[in-house]
C-alpha cells in the first residue's frame, strides 16, 4: 500500500457492488487510495451487506490502516407502478391520467401508489418521471386522481422514479426499511449513516435518535427544499452529501456548480465535512481513463474544500 494514501486531504469513497465486493478487489481498492465504503442499501440484502462489511474490516486489517464505512439508506423513494413490458411511449401534448393505485397501467393512464404526490401536487405543478427524461405538468388534481399534458415525452416504464421539485411532500425520510436497515447497519458497526431526501433538519431528528450515538449522520441534499434550509440541515448533520443525481433532476444543470461550490464553503465555514457525489468519472465504467470534463470535475471538488468525492458505478 501506498504510504501517501494515509494522507489524501480529500478523501477518496468507494460504493462497492456486485463487481467489487471480493476481498482482493476491495483490497485493491485500499491499495490504490480508497478511505471509506460505501453500502448502499437500495440495493442488496443485509446478508450481502453483512458479508461486504466483513470483506471490508479483514482488509482493513490486513492493511493497517482505518478505513470507513457508510451505510446508505434508501430513503422514501417515489416510483411509477406496474407498465406493460417493454412500457409505453408517450408523446409532447399528449394527455395522461394519474390515478392513486398500483394496477398495471397503459399509454394513457399510469398508477402511483403514494397518496403524499396526490396530496402535495397543485394545478401546473410540475413532475418529473425517469430522472427527468419525462416531464409532465398536472392540468386538474384530487386526491385520487391528477390530469396532466406531456411536456416532455417518451417511453413510460414500470418502477421508473418521481420528482416533484419544489413541493414539500408529507414523507418522513426514514421509511420502516429504512429503520430495519438502520438497526441492522448500527449493529454491523458503520461508522456513519447517509440519511436519502432530506427536506427539513426535522428529518434528521428521528434518525439521530435510532443512531443513539453509535454513528454519525449525514445528510444528502437532493431536493431544492433542502437547500432553502441548509443552514439548519448543516447544524443538524455531522456532515453533508452533495448528492448531484437527484439534486441535478429537481434543478436546471447548470445551477448545481453553483450549489456545489455554495455548500462546499457553508460546510467550511461551520466545520462539517462535506462530500461531492454521482458521476464523478462515470465514463470510467466503459473507458480506462477518464474525459477532460470529469479530471476536471474532481479537481474542482479538490480545489474548492470538498472533505470527500464519492466513486459510484466507476
Amino acid at each position: 500500500m501506498k504510504e501517501s494514501s494515509s494522507y489524501h486531504l480529500t478523501k477518496i469513497l468507494v460504493t462497492i457492488g456486485p463487481a467489487s465486493n471480493s476481498v482482493d478487489k476491495i483490497q485493491a481498492l485500499i491499495d490504490a487510495g480508497a478511505n471509506c465504503f460505501r453500502l448502499n442499501f437500495s440495493h442488496g440484502t443485509q446478508e450481502e451487506h453483512r458479508k461486504v462489511y466483513e470483506n471490508i474490516r479483514q482488509c482493513e486489517e490486513k492493511s493497517n490502516y482505518p478505513v470507513g464505512v457508510i451505510a446508505d439508506l434508501q430513503g422514501p423513494k417515489l416510483r411509477i407502478a406496474g407498465m406493460p413490458e417493454g412500457g409505453s411511449r408517450i408523446a409532447s401534448g399528449d394527455r395522461i391520467t394519474l390515478k392513486l393505485g398500483s394496477k398495471t397501467g397503459d399509454g394513457k393512464t399510469c398508477f402511483l401508489p403514494h397518496p403524499e404526490i396526490f396530496a402535495a401536487v397543485q394545478s401546473q405543478s410540475i413532475l418529473l418521471v425517469d430522472d427527468g427524461r419525462i416531464r409532465l405538468q398536472v392540468i386538474e388534481c384530487s386526491d385520487q386522481q391528477l390530469q396532466a399534458q406531456v411536456l416532455v415525452g417518451g417511453v413510460l416504464k414500470s418502477n421508473k422514479g418521481v420528482n416533484l421539485p419544489g413541493a414539500m411532500l408529507p414523507l418522513s425520510a426514514i421509511t420502516e426499511r429504512d429503520e430495519e436497515n438502520l438497526r441492522f447497519a448500527l449493529d454491523l458497526g458503520v461508522d456513519w449513516v447517509a440519511l436519502s431526501f432530506v427536506q427539513s433538519p426535522e428529518d434528521l431528528e428521528k434518525a439521530r435518535k435510532l443512531i443513539d450515538g453509535r454513528a454519525k449522520l449525514i445528510a444528502k441534499i437532493e431536493k431544492p427544499l433542502a437547500v432553502e434550509k441548509i443552514d439548519d440541515i448543516v447544524d443538524a448533520s455531522d456532515g453533508i452529501m452533495i448528492a448531484r443525481g437527484d439534486l441535478g433532476v429537481e434543478v436546471d444543470a447548470a445551477e448545481v456548480p453553483a450549489l456545489q461550490k455554495r455548500l462546499i464553503r457553508l460546510c467550511r465555514i461551520k466545520s462539517r465535512p462535506v462530500i461531492v457525489a454521482t458521476q464523478m468519472l462515470e465514463s470510467m465504467t466503459a473507458s480506462p481513463t477518464p474525459t477532460r470534463a470529469e479530471a476536471s470535475d474532481v479537481a474542482t471538488a479538490v480545489y474548492e474544500g470538498a472533505d470527500a468525492v464519492i466513486l459510484s458505478a466507476e
